[in-house]
């Protein structure tokens, strides 16, 4: 990863992990700006109500970019569909979000979050949850 938020072997495919939490919202707003540096294809997992992918759909079509929504279709277990979804291109980057934590909560990632690390046979990027809404 350089500076500018770019993969060094660009990924044609950037698979990310969304929710409408801060989280989810970072790791959209990573993988749009990645995407445009790299001229890639985003395909947005999700376990969101239809009116929250209603509000991705026209934020992706407003960015320009090749890009498909999937709804995972276990909520319980989003990793797997993350995994899974990744699988299926040569190339991929994994882009998921990471809440902000206790000093305690530190010690433990979230179970879904631990399992696309250690599970992913492609590069996952982890980005932590900001205040900003996606660009």
């Amino acid at each position: 990863m350089t500076d500018s938020g770019t993969t060094s072997g660009a990924a044609s495919t950037l698979v990310v992990g969304y929710s409408a939490k801060p989280e989810g919202r970072a790791a959209l707003a990573r993988a749009i700006r990645i995407a445009r540096t790299n001229d890639a294809k985003v395909v947005v997992v999700h376990t969101s109500a239809d009116d929250e992918v209603t509000d991705v759909q026209d934020l992706m079509e407003s960015t320009g970019l090749q890009f498909d929504i999937h709804q995972a279709p276990d909520v319980l277990d989003p990793a797997e569909e993350l995994i899974k979804v990744s699988e299926s291109s040569p190339d991929a980057l994994i882009v998921i979000g990471l809440r902000r934590r206790s000093p305690v909560g530190k010690l433990l990632l979230g179970s879904n979050a631990q399992r696309v690390l250690l599970d992913a046979s492609c590069p996952v990027l982890a980005v932590k949850a900001e205040a900003t809404a996606p660009s």
